[in-house]
């Protein structure tokens, strides 16, 4: 099981951010385009994430009620022609999230800019306690919080999933 410290943030646009990342000379990686079909399950979040031409079954639990935000996580890479419908004959489909992510590596904390398909712009951190202990995460993760000059009261502690879900619950009522 993976371990990440993560911080979620509502954004008008990225024009700051990508401004302290560029001065910070933070390194990008790539351009993603992400389908994440989360699936109705009793425990935790479960979503089949088609990432390019990629998939990976992702199951996790996320502290989404107070302190600080770590997420335990595993990720099974899946492969074959009809993934997405393998899956969604398997399992109820609760809802599906698009969007595009670019990519910046910090050390060990990947900075996400998303643009999400109804939703908006948002950046996500994650650092991934792996190589690092928890106290040595805490620390990078918060190096990288005052680089980007982000209030960490501004954080949003739901999923795409669950602001999707709540957004669409407001249209059909």
């Amino acid at each position: 099981m993976a371990t990440n410290l993560e911080l979620k943030i509502k954004l008008n646009s990225f024009g700051e951010i990508i401004e302290n990342i560029k001065n910070n000379k933070i390194l990008h990686i790539k351009t993603l385009l992400q389908k994440d079909t989360y699936y109705k399950i009793h425990d935790g979040l479960l979503k089949l994430r088609k990432q390019n031409d990629n998939f990976e079954l992702i199951k996790y639990k996320r502290n989404e009620k107070n302190g600080e935000r770590w997420s335990n996580y595993f990720v099974l890479n899946v492969s074959g022609e009809n993934a997405e419908n393998y899956f969604d004959d398997l399992f109820e489909i609760e809802t599906v999230v698009e969007k595009t992510r670019e990519l910046y590596i910090y050390e060990n904390t990947r900075i996400h800019l998303d643009e999400v398909k109804s939703l908006g712009k948002f950046l996500e951190l994650e650092t991934v306690v792996d190589k690092l202990s928890k106290e040595e995460s805490i620390k990078e993760f918060n190096e990288v919080v005052k680089i980007l000059h982000l209030n960490i009261s501004d954080q949003i502690r739901k999923s795409y999933r669950d602001l999707l879900l709540k957004k669409q619950y407001f249209v059909e009522t």
